[in-house]
């Protein structure tokens, strides 16, 4: 190759950072080994604007410098890769077809018994507040007997979550009875913001979890999960180990809450749907008489 001439086309020359086909192969292989998550070749300009920030960090020239970096599996870089990478979208009571059908199942649970709730992908933690405010609703007290684990790959917005603070805009889509019930306003230079109120916040566990991690064991058996808008980054060998996690950890009769566009049809070994993006053990959706508690019709006092 002569030197002194420009190779790539005019947009890579552009660049900051040196970035070609090959470094981009070679980040997707790196995320969907350590997460399961898969990028098609739509998400190369999505990876390059989100991981320039990282280059920058460390004061790298290019992508096959930082993927040099990523080489040492134990890096400290190795989170803030998955971090960035990783797409954090959800909001307060999002499909909200699935809260009635929550709650409708914690009014069919043993009186007396403590429900154990998981929300898989918690993201900034607005779907484990509404399975929280949902239950507050079914018990009638903001102490009801019920705790929420909620987890995700991504520690940044897991530590966002943990603080339950928000915007207005972000709570828009709340009542304002749920607003005044469930949240304190802020003031002064907290204008602006909502808070979850100390009781609700007291209901769930943050932790970082790798719904790909083998080696995860739980003590607990769980009455619901919600595993929703996550699985569409997985391929489908991986959607089916990551269930099979989830079946041994749902308890028999409890109910699995998926994304609006994921189905698990190639997964009825596990799950058999019992309502609209709703599932049960294979084994329990044939034997029980109800496959899917029936919501209540609207209008009920717990508001759901």
């Amino acid at each position: 190759m002569l030197s002194g001439i420009a190779t790539g086309t005019p947009k890579e020359r552009a660049r900051e950072f040196a970035y070609t086909r090959g470094d981009f192969d070679k980040v997707r292989g790196l995320i969907h080994a350590h997460a399961g998550i898969r990028l098609n070749d739509t998400k190369r300009e999505m990876v390059y604007s989100r991981l320039a920030r990282r280059l920058r960090a460390l004061h790298l020239t290019s992508f096959r410098s930082y993927i040099k970096v990523l080489e040492d599996k134990d890096h400290p870089e190795w989170e803030h890769f998955v971090n960035a990478l990783t797409t954090n979208q959800t909001a307060f009571f999002r499909e909200a077809h699935h809260f009635p059908i929550l709650a409708e199942h914690l009014r069919g649970l043993r009186p007396g018994a403590r429900a154990s709730l998981w929300s898989a992908a918690a993201s900034t933690g607005e779907e484990a507040y509404s399975m929280a405010i949902t239950a507050c609703e079914v018990y009638g007290t903001l102490a009801p007997p019920v705790k929420i684990l909620a987890t995700d790959l991504d520690s940044q917005v897991l530590a966002r979550a943990s603080e339950g603070i928000y915007t207005l805009e972000q709570a828009r889509d709340l009542s304002p009875e749920r607003l005044q019930r469930f949240f304190l306003k802020g003031a002064g230079t907290r204008a602006g913001l909502v808070k979850l109120k100390p009781e609700l916040r007291a209901l769930i566990g943050f932790a970082k979890h790798n719904l790909r991690d083998e080696s995860w064991r739980s003590s607990e058996s769980f009455d619901c999960v919600f595993c929703r808008n996550v699985m569409i980054y997985f391929d489908k060998p991986t959607q089916h180990q990551v269930l099979s996690r989830i079946a041994r950890v749902l308890k028999p009769e409890g109910l699995l809450f998926a994304g609006h566009s994921e189905s698990y049809f190639h997964a009825v070994d596990l799950f058999q749907p019992c309502g609209r993006t709703v599932y049960r053990h294979a084994s329990s959706a044939a034997t029980l008489a109800s496959p899917c508690p029936a919501p209540r019709p609207r209008g009920d006092a717990d508001g759901s």
